[in-house]
């Protein structure tokens, strides 16, 4: 791949289920390092995106790429440049953490020195180290969510896809997540990371694009969405809910109490 190619590259991406609209004319460019935010309210295919793009799902129209595949057509290449977080990780809970990140590090194709080493430093940066011989399903959500996260990195991959991937975490954990995604970016992975948290997306996203109902409403710096909202000096929550059309938060306050 062309050093100036985008590292994912989404155009007319169209999905369906059924008669209704997941995706609707979704274009949108990331580059060779870039850490994208996807913003956007409950159901507003941010997730449906998401797994497109790592072939778990087939486009109804259009096309995307990462690092130059074709998601649908070359899927299986794709799955192996890639390090995917879903929103609600699904974990082989009969296993201890030790067990099931042996297996995706087996998977993935790494030596016996090389996962020994990384999953050994992944242990203890996320304070799992003497808890990995527990069986997963004792863990809370928030150490199954760090499993989770150590099986997406395990195998270098050059494309990160992470749903919501703080949910649940310490804020150490989630400091360590955040700076891991900066330090990978400078290595030339890009990052395209979904969160509900709009100040998360500010500190560690270089752009981010908003979605509702399907479609991008507005991407572009945090600058930018102000800019575009009118609305220079102001928060990014307050940004976010200009542009997503949300009646004012008062006023359902208000209907609440009556």
């Amino acid at each position: 791949m062309a050093l100036t190619e985008p590292a994912v590259e989404v155009t007319h991406l169209r999905k369906m289920y059924g008669y209704n609209v997941a995706l609707n004319d979704v274009s949108l460019s990331v580059s060779l390092g870039e850490v994208r935010g996807l913003l956007g309210p409950n159901g507003s295919g941010k997730s449906t995106l998401m797994k497109t793009l790592v072939g778990l799902l087939k486009p109804s129209a259009g096309f995307a790429r990462v690092l130059g595949l074709d998601v649908d057509r070359d899927s299986m290449m794709v799955k192996r440049a890639v390090g995917y977080v879903p929103e609600t990780p699904r974990l082989y809970e009969f296993l201890t953490a030790a067990e099931y990140l042996d297996f995706i590090a087996d998977v993935r194709g790494l030596g016996f020195q090389e996962k020994s080493q990384r999953i050994k430093r992944f242990l203890g940066a996320l304070d799992l180290e003497g808890k990995e011989g527990d069986m997963i399903s004792s863990y809370s959500q928030g150490m199954k969510q760090k499993v989770a996260i150590m099986a997406a990195l395990l195998h270098h991959p050059k494309i990160l896809l992470l749903d919501e991937p703080l949910n649940g975490l310490d804020p150490k954990s989630a400091r360590v997540v955040k700076e891991l995604i900066h330090e990978l970016s400078r290595e030339g992975v890009s990052t395209i990371f979904s969160t509900h948290v709009l100040e998360i997306a500010e500190a560690i996203c270089d752009r981010i694009t908003i979605l509702q109902h399907g479609i991008i409403l507005a991407e572009g710096t945090s600058q930018e969405l102000r800019e575009k909202a009118g609305l220079p000096g102001s928060g990014l929550e307050d940004v976010f809910l200009k542009l997503t059309g949300t009646r004012d938060v008062q006023d359902i306050v208000e209907a609440l109490l009556r």
